[in-house]
């Protein structure tokens, strides 16, 4: 199937955390235009800061080769200690738009107790080895671990890799006091088991190995795509405050037919 002038070449791929990073524009302009969160950046330097209208939280995206390129801090607050997130370069975009989509939600998060390991054990993740506090996919190729221990819990890790005892992919990193519910948001969205699409511009796969990675090419209509980012600002902004949290929406294609290589 060859794209047209109407239609563009998209690449579905699973497990989404090979995906590779995605336009990073689906995290920063909803956080600007649906939260209002004011953006600065400085024309000698290749980075974008993002800060929350309260000025908490500052988010900074600044490409490093040796080490995170995503790095989020958020200060104190009454009862609350200070805490941080960071996400390295090939972080699927739509696992940190999942974090900062809860966030920067109006309504307040559910009362109730908030496991980020729970969505893992509902798709049947592993108990890690040697007695970690961690699981595993069951294809060996993401990891969630929980430095401390019962009495003092410490930072979360997720890392995505090729093969046990291969270097990571990427890692994404939550501090000690991250709230519990944005974690669980990011390991929700890792555990999701729809597929991420990637258009041509934006597809740097950690690996083509078919063994590894699922994809499925489908041609799908130009204003599709035009439009999803814009759909996805408008639902942003429309939330209501005050009930629960709604479900992370999921990046569906439209019925289109396709085929896999």
């Amino acid at each position: 199937m060859s794209s047209t002038a109407d239609t563009v070449e998209v690449d579905f791929i699973t497990p989404r955390h090979l995906a590779g990073g995605g336009d990073p524009a689906w995290i920063t302009v909803p956080l600007h235009r649906a939260s209002g969160w004011s953006h600065g950046d400085d024309p000698l330097m290749p980075r974008v800061l993002l800060s929350s209208p309260d000025q908490k939280a500052l988010l900074r995206l600044e490409p490093d080769p040796d080490g995170q390129w995503w790095t989020l801090h958020h200060t104190a607050e009454p009862g609350w200690p200070a805490w941080y997130a960071s996400f390295g370069a090939r972080t699927p975009v739509e696992l940190i738009a999942a974090f900062t989509d809860a966030l920067t939600d109006p309504a307040p998060p559910a009362a109730e107790s908030h496991d980020p390991f729970g969505p893992l054990r509902h798709v049947a993740w592993n108990p890690s080895a040697a007695g970690a506090d961690g699981l595993v996919s069951s294809d060996g190729t993401a990891y969630v671990q929980r430095l401390g221990s019962a009495e003092e819990p410490g930072s979360w890790f997720v890392t995505a890799t090729l093969a046990p005892n291969r270097p990571p992919v990427w890692q994404a990193r939550f501090g000690a006091h991250t709230p519990p519910h944005l974690v669980t948001a990011f390991t929700a969205a890792l555990a999701d088991p729809e597929p991420v699409y990637r258009t041509a511009g934006e597809q740097r796969l950690p690996t083509l190995n078919p063994n590894i990675v699922t994809r499925k090419y489908v041609d799908v209509p130009a204003v599709y795509l035009a439009a999803a980012l814009e759909d996805r600002v408008r639902s942003l902004a429309a939330r209501p405050v005050g009930t629960p949290p709604a479900p992370i929406p999921a990046r569906h294609s439209p019925p289109q037919r396709g085929h896999s290589r």
